[in-house]
């Protein structure tokens, strides 16, 4: 059964998700996009490669140019197409689900998710033949800098010392349980002179614990934080939206205080405005921390485009869910 929802689709391959149904909506995805290129990127599951091969061959054939990051996080697919002047992007992956299935993320051009509004009209564009065949095919392009792109913005955060943060030396373990996140994170941590612990970093999409980020997933990672006496451990998911924290004594702190804490340092920090944005099912946690800053908490549905509509709204600049995901306007209107 494929899965539809605000999040994507998603389903077992071949079974429900296949060659025929990525390529139907690729043309949909076609259809719905003003005109401009599609980058597209995947997680590690054996299965991405020829899915996105088979999107890349339908938006080619409409006449779109693709520009392919290869495996990237969907962050990083996100941040991306915001950054460049795409009209819009697809992640090839089923986020947190086991290795058999597979998915896609639909990305617009500003880099944020379709809304439920938009993925309708997607919906409803699946049953179009496509119309007459463009004069000329698009073009395919490599796009490898995706990630160093992604990097630099976040290392360029006014708000953020990287120099300070680089004098500390920290060494940090990293479980990303051989997903997207594979390299990026590492990268990332390494160019704000962490020294990497890698746990589960090779990205062959074996997946080699449970897919979610959650305590008891996390043997591996605690056990590599005490024994190398890390000062702290993160842990992703296979498309690295979602992060954890294992704390310096090999203890994990629960998906839901990774927005707790990235809360807690950007209001202790003076930065304004002082509205955090989190969907009806994060911890009231965050409601404790934003009250002695003075500041409010909004609420909204689950789904990550629904607290970033919020966001735009109110023009705030942090928000998150509690499964792990926080979301800083500065770098980008997503995870």
């Amino acid at each position: 059964m494929l899965i539809e929802s605000i999040s994507g689709v998603r389903g077992i391959v071949p079974a429900d998700l296949n060659n025929e149904v990525v390529s139907a909506y690729a043309l949909a995805f076609h259809l719905f996009l003003p005109e401009g290129s599609v980058i597209l990127g995947r997680d590690t599951r054996s299965s991405g490669l020829e899915l996105t091969s088979t999107i890349t061959e339908q938006l080619i054939y409409t006449g779109r140019n693709v520009l392919d990051c290869g495996i990237c996080t969907t962050p990083t697919l996100q941040f991306v197409v915001e950054d460049t002047d795409a009209v819009g992007g697809i992640m090839v992956t089923a986020s947190h689900n086991p290795a058999e299935w597979n998915g896609l993320k639909f990305v617009f051009k500003d880099g944020c998710f379709l809304n439920a509004q938009q993925l309708d009209e997607l919906q409803s564009l699946m049953k179009s033949n496509g119309g007459e065949k463009p004069e000329s095919e698009g073009a395919y392009n490599g796009f490898e800098q995706a990630v160093r792109r992604h990097v630099d913005r976040i290392l360029n955060i006014e708000f953020i010392n990287v120099d300070t943060i680089r004098g500390r030396q920290f060494r940090v373990a990293v479980d990303t349980v051989n997903g997207a996140a594979s390299h990026a994170l590492p990268f990332l941590l390494e160019k704000l002179g962490c020294e990497v612990v890698l746990v589960h970093c090779d990205p062959h999409g074996g997946f080699p614990r449970g897919t979610e980020p959650l305590p008891e997933n996390l043997e591996d990672l605690c056990s590599s934080v005490k024994e190398h006496e890390c000062d702290l451990g993160l842990a992703t998911d296979p498309d690295g939206d979602r992060l954890a924290v294992v704390d310096e004594c090999g203890e994990p702190l629960g998906e839901e205080y990774t927005l707790v804490l990235a809360v807690d340092d950007f209001l202790s920090r003076g930065e304004l405005p002082a509205i955090i944005v989190t969907n009806l099912s994060t911890t009231l946690a965050v409601e404790e921390v934003v009250k002695q800053y003075g500041g409010s908490v909004e609420r909204t549905a689950v789904g990550e485009i629904n607290v970033v509509e919020r966001m735009k709204v109110l023009e705030a600049r942090l928000g998150g869910e509690g499964n792990g995901g926080v979301i800083l306007k500065d770098v980008h209107l997503g995870r």
